[in-house]
């Protein structure tokens, strides 16, 4: 499949990003081995402590995700859903979500993904969001270009003038605010031109691609946000927490993601 690249090209990615890149694309192609005999044949699923439901294909993506990382960068540190945390104090840290979604992966739909960010110094500089059915992956961060490749089609590239007023505005769904991030959240809705609900992370992968202009999510773990921030950045948007700080660890799990500089500052506002 061929790379599409974004106008906005950041400078050629310094060598030690080039083996990162390198490692985590071999990982992610192995842990779509895993996850696809999965897919649409009634895999069980059980109920972790917190009611979100975790499958055999959670486990087994993100074990052949440690374990290929672990051997292409035996430095790096991993901080993952499923499993315990490896030296997450290390400077680099891969951050693994393997199924984000697990509810659309369940009931058949092709809106999950597999996530992978790379931190440095707790701060997301890589990031990529993989569909295993779909054969979509996105990609980018410091020194990468953002990066799609997938049969769909589709060009990296975030809308640079959009308004609030004409935003097209995705969330994953009501119940992951609480009564104060619902009141903020129907303010930010009251001016975008629309909402679409679902989507999980594949939504920021659409407003990479310029189909979505804001999502707008509370509650989000390290493993949710740390491959996300920065593709949408990459592509020319901006990622934030809701008071307007940039993601790292310790992050309240707020997440702003939004099209271009002026469309965040207004949401930030309507957020308010």
């Amino acid at each position: 499949m061929s790379l599409l690249t974004s106008t906005k090209t950041p400078p050629h990615p310094p060598s030690s990003l080039e083996r990162f890149i390198a490692a985590a694309n071999a990982a992610l192609d192995a842990s779509g081995v895993a996850i696809r005999p999965h897919f649409r044949v009634g895999l069980a699923a059980d109920d972790k402590a917190d009611e979100s439901p975790v499958t055999q294909a959670d486990r087994e993506a993100e074990t052949v995700l440690r374990a290929r990382l672990l051997d292409a960068c035996p430095e790096c540190g991993i901080i993952g859903e499923e499993f315990p945390a490896h030296r997450p104090d290390a400077k680099y840290v891969w951050v693994i979500d393997p199924i984000d979604g697990t509810r659309a992966f369940i009931t058949g739909r092709p809106s999950f993904c597999t996530l992978l960010g790379l931190l440095e110094d707790g701060v997301p500089v890589l990031g990529f969001i993989d569909q295993p059915i779909t054969r979509e992956r996105w990609a980018g961060g410091c020194g990468l270009p953002a990066r799609f490749t997938g049969p769909l089609g589709g060009t990296p590239g975030t809308r640079a003038h959009v308004t609030l007023e004409q935003a097209e505005l995705s969330s994953t769904a009501p119940e992951m605010f609480d009564t104060e991030g619902a009141a903020r959240f129907a303010k930010l809705q009251a001016r975008a031109k629309r909402v679409y609900w679902g989507g999980d992370a594949y939504a920021y992968g659409l407003l990479a691609l310029g189909q979505i202009d804001v999502v707008a999510e509370c509650g989000l773990k390290p493993w949710d946000w740390a491959a996300l921030a920065p593709v949408v950045e990459a592509a020319g948007g901006v990622v934030s927490d809701w008071q307007g700080q940039k993601l790292r660890l310790g992050a309240d799990g707020s997440v702003l993601a939004s099209a271009n500089a002026a469309l965040h500052q207004a949401a930030l506002a309507a957020l308010a």
